[in-house]
C-alpha cells in the first residue's frame, strides 16, 4: 500500500446537530456539524410533522378532484 495518502483520523472527534445535541465519535474530521440527529430525528422521536411547502397538497387534491373526508 502507499505510504501517506490516508487522512488523520480523529477518535475524538466532535458532532453537533441544531437541535444543541452533542455526540463523540470518530471521524477524518475533527468537527461535524448536523442538521438532524437520533434526539430530534422523527422516526426516532416518534413525533412526525409534514411540511406542506408552496401548497403542494392542495395543488394535488385540487388536480385530481380529491376531498377531505374530515
Amino acid at each position: 500500500m502507499k505510504e501517506n495518502i490516508h487522512p488523520q483520523y480523529y477518535e475524538d472527534a466532535v458532532l453537533k446537530c441544531a437541535c444543541g445535541e452533542t455526540f463523540v465519535t470518530g471521524s477524518t474530521k475533527k468537527e461535524l456539524h448536523v442538521e438532524i440527529c437520533s434526539k430530534c430525528h422523527p422516526f426516532f422521536t416518534g413525533k412526525q410533522k409534514l411540511v406542506d411547502t408552496g401548497g403542494r397538497v392542495e395543488k394535488f387534491k385540487k388536480k385530481f378532484g380529491i376531498e377531505d373526508a374530515e
